[in-house]
């Protein structure tokens, strides 16, 4: 089965990865001036790559293309994942804003586990996140 998406608007995936970039640079400005070039941007470059994959892969002609982009999103969930510990660690993040960061985040990667596998030709679950143009 071909997964041919064209609109990354129409995936489920893509808006909550795209929420939570919203509130990765929220929670962000609030972190000490001396991180604007480290954690601060680390954190907000992988949360927003996660939704610009997607969207990118989205663009691409075949679905082995798309999957590779999701595979990537996928990695940047992963780092986003860790990076948000660190940022707990730190005391940069309360434990229930971490918490609460990344359980979305562990969330996103579920998705984007299903949707992988649908653009892969597996048989993905009833609930996979996957909207396609008619």
């Amino acid at each position: 089965m071909e997964v041919r998406v064209q609109d990354f608007h129409k995936l489920k995936v893509w808006e909550r990865a795209h929420e939570v970039t919203l509130l990765v640079y929220r929670v962000t400005a609030n972190f000490p001036r001396s991180e604007a070039f480290g954690l601060t941007s680390q954190l907000r470059r992988c949360s927003s790559s996660v939704p610009s994959l997607i969207a990118e892969g989205c663009g691409r002609g075949t679905s082995a293309d798309f999957a590779r982009f999701l595979q990537m999103a996928m990695g940047s969930a992963s780092e986003c994942e860790y990076q948000l510990l660190l940022c707990r660690d730190l005391g940069y993040l309360t434990q229930s804003e971490h918490d609460e960061l990344t359980g979305q985040v562990v969330e996103i990667k579920k998705m984007l586990s299903a949707l992988l596998s649908a653009a892969r030709g597996r048989k993905a679950g009833a609930s996979a996140p996957l909207k396609t143009d008619n």
